[in-house]
């Protein structure tokens, strides 16, 4: 009689305890999947905002690098123009210096050189009053002209 109430009470015990063991991991599994699923949540929000951050600080010192960058590649352009119209200011002088000093520097070549010379050229000290003076000071301006129309 002991036997089978003790093998009732077994079977009534197992079955409650499986019963009851299925629904407290039942109700574990659901608080776990709920925990779970708002500690995904909560990381993805902390991630989002992290990394929105981090993108947001990338984007001010992209910023900051691009327009310190830009500014330096503007500031040697300017630079360069200012370069550029100061060359092309000199150039526009070099015909004139020309017509002045290229007589006096032709007395100075050896006598053998200078019968290669028309004597009128080396004759006249200045090109303004010589008969070489016009074609060969538009000569020269138009040389000069071309490497400051290639600057600018």
């Amino acid at each position: 009689m002991y036997s089978s109430t003790f093998s009732y009470l077994s079977i009534y015990l197992s079955i409650y305890l499986s019963i009851y063991l299925s629904m407290s991991f039942y109700y574990l599994s659901i608080y776990l999947s709920i925990y779970l699923c708002l500690f995904t949540i909560y990381l993805s929000i902390y991630l989002s905002i992290y990394l929105s951050m981090s993108f947001y600080y990338l984007s001010i010192y992209l910023s900051i690098y691009l327009s310190i960058y830009l500014s330096q590649s503007v500031y040697y352009l300017s630079e360069m123009i200012k370069i550029g119209c100061l060359l092309s200011f000199l150039l526009s002088f070099l015909p004139c210096l020309l017509a002045r000093l290229l007589p006096s520097f032709l007395l100075f070549l050896p006598t053998h050189a200078q019968r290669y010379i028309p004597s009128s050229l080396i004759a006249s000290r200045n090109f303004s009053h010589g008969p070489f003076s016009l074609p060969l000071t538009a000569a020269l301006h138009r040389i000069v002209q071309l490497p400051t129309i290639i600057l600018l």
